[in-house]
C-alpha cells in the first residue's frame, strides 16, 4: 500500500501508525512535514509557507490564512510527488493548521482519512471556562478559526477523533463520518516497575531516591489550560503543610494553548506571586525524554493532571497505565476516561484548596493509592491499549484504501461506522 502521511510535526499523531506501517516493505510509507526529522523505513519531505500571514488582512481570518499557505506548500509538494511517479492508495492527515486543505486537489482518486482533534466554540468547551462568557469580538474569533477545518470535514472521506469529548464538539452532521478511535497507549512500557514500588526518582541533576513522598505534574506547556497556576498555588499550600513532600514539575515554560501574558511567561507569574513561600523542594526538571518521563511517573507517589475542557493529554492515560495514583481536574475530558474514586480522585480546576485536599487525601492512604494505581492501569488496558487500537487503526486505513478500487465505498464505511459505535459503547 502506498500511503502519504501529512502533518506539521513528524511523526505528530502518527507516532504509532506510520512507523508500524513503513516498517514492512510492501508498503511506501512518505511522510511530508515542516519538521525535518527520520523515521525509519519512510521517505520525509518537508514543507513551508513562502511567506508569513498578512498583517493587513482582518485578524479574524488571519488564521485561515496561515492554514492556506500551509495547504499551498503541501500542494505544491503533491505536485512534485506525482511528478515524479507517487501516487498514493491513501492520504492520511492531521486537521487544523492548514496542510490538508487542498490534498483532494492534489489526489483526487485517494481516499482522505482526516485526523480531527478539536472544532472551536465561544460556548460550553476551553474557551470560556477560565474566565467567564467572552467579549462577543473573541467569540467570532473563535468561531473563524473553524474555516479551514470545515473545508477539511467538507474535503475528508472519512475522519477519526480520539476522544468521545472531543468528537461531540465538531458539529453534528459530520459526525457520523467519524471513527472514535484513540493512537494507543503502549501498555507495555508505560506499565509499573517490574519489580514492584519504590523507583528512585532519579532525574539529570536531580536525585530524590531517599524522599518518602513525591507529588509530580508534567505540562508541554506551564499554562493556564493545562491548570499550571492553580497546581503551582496548591503545590504552595502543600508543602507548607508536609516537611518532607518534594514536587517535581517537568515541561518547559511556554504557551501552547492559552493566550500569552501580557509580560514575562505564567511560570515567572506564578513564582511572583508566591515570593516569600518556601519553594526549595518544588524541583522544576524540563522538557523530559521518554525514558526520564517514564521514571518519574513510576517513582510518583501522586501524580497531578489538570485540564479545562479541551483536547486530553496522551500524559494523563500514560500515567494511569503506569499505574500512578492520580489527582485530576474533574472536567469533561478527564471524567470520559476516569470516574472519581475508583481510576482517580477528581477536584475543582478552579480550587487550589481543593486540588491540594485531594492529593493529601491519597498521600495519607497507601491502599487507596494501590486501588486508584490499579484500577486505573485496568481501565487503560480495557479501552486504550496500543495492542488493540493498532490494529484497528490500521484496518480502517486498508479498507479505505481499498475502497477506491472496488467502489465499495458505502459497504466498508458502514463497516467502519459499525466498529464506532461499539467502542463509543465500550
Amino acid at each position: 500500500m502506498r500511503v502519504l502521511f501529512v502533518h506539521r510535526s513528524l511523526p505528530g499523531h502518527y507516532r504509532h501508525v506510520a512507523p508500524a506501517l513503513a516498517a514492512d516493505p510492501a508498503n511506501r510509507v512518505v511522510f511530508a512535514t515542516h519538521e525535518p526529522g527520520v523515521l525509519p523505513g519512510a521517505e520525509i519531505r518537508t514543507f513551508s509557507p513562502h511567506r508569513t500571514v498578512s498583517a493587513q488582512i482582518h485578524p479574524y481570518v488571519q488564521p485561515y490564512e496561515d492554514a492556506v499557505l500551509y495547504g499551498q506548500a503541501v500542494y505544491r509538494l503533491c505536485r512534485r510527488l506525482r511528478a515524479d511517479g507517487f501516487v498514493p492508495d491513501l492520504v492520511c492527515s492531521h486537521a487544523g493548521f492548514g496542510p490538508g486543505l487542498y490534498l483532494k486537489e492534489a489526489f483526487p482518486d485517494a481516499p482522505l482519512l482526516t485526523y480531527f482533534e478539536w472544532f472551536y466554540r465561544a460556548r460550553g468547551a476551553d474557551a470560556d471556562f477560565l474566565d467567564g462568557p467572552l467579549h462577543p469580538d473573541d467569540a467570532c474569533r473563535i468561531q473563524s478559526r473553524n474555516a479551514g477545518i470545515l473545508q477539511e470535514l467538507a474535503a475528508s472521506d472519512w475522519g477519526i477523533c480520539p476522544t468521545a469529548f472531543q468528537r461531540d464538539q465538531f458539529p453534528a452532521g459530520f459526525r457520523d463520518k467519524m471513527t472514535l478511535l484513540h493512537d494507543g497507549i503502549d501498555t507495555e512500557r508505560y506499565a509499573p516497575e517490574p519489580t514492584g514500588p519504590g523507583t528512585p526518582m532519579v532525574l539529570p541533576g536531580l536525585d530524590l531516591s531517599a524522599a518518602p513522598e513525591i507529588v509530580t505534574y508534567a505540562t508541554r506547556g506551564m499554562e493556564p489550560y493545562r491548570g499550571f497556576p492553580q497546581f503551582m498555588r496548591a503545590a504552595a499550600l502543600l508543602l507548607e503543610r508536609r516537611p518532607n513532600l518534594r514536587i517535581v514539575v517537568g515541561g518547559t515554560d511556554q504557551v501552547v494553548y492559552s493566550r500569552r501574558p501580557a509580560g514575562g511567561s505564567y511560570r515567572e507569574a506564578a513564582l511572583r506571586e508566591l515570593a516569600g513561600r518556601d519553594l526549595s523542594r518544588l524541583h522544576f526538571v524540563g522538557a523530559l525524554d521518554e525514558p526520564h518521563w517514564l521514571r518519574l511517573l513510576r517513582a510518583s507517589t501522586v501524580h497531578v493532571y489538570l485540564t479545562v475542557p479541551f483536547v486530553l493529554s496522551w500524559s494523563l492515560l500514560e500515567a494511569m497505565a503506569t499505574g500512578c495514583a492520580v489527582v485530576a481536574s474533574d472536567t469533561t475530558p478527564v471524567r470520559e476516561v476516569a470516574e472519581d474514586g475508583r481510576e482517580a480522585l477528581l477536584a475543582d480546576f478552579h480550587s487550589p484548596e481543593a486540588i491540594a485536599g485531594r492529593v493529601e487525601e491519597a498521600l495519607d492512604d497507601a491502599a487507596l493509592r494501590a486501588s486508584l494505581g490499579a484500577a486505573a492501569r485496568q481501565r487503560v488496558l480495557d479501552h486504550y491499549a496500543l495492542a488493540d487500537l493498532l490494529p484497528r487503526h490500521l484496518r480502517l486505513m486498508q479498507n479505505l484504501a481499498a475502497s477506491a478500487d472496488t467502489g465499495q465505498a458505502d459497504e466498508i464505511y458502514n463497516e467502519n461506522r459499525a466498529d464506532q459505535e461499539v467502542k463509543a459503547s465500550a
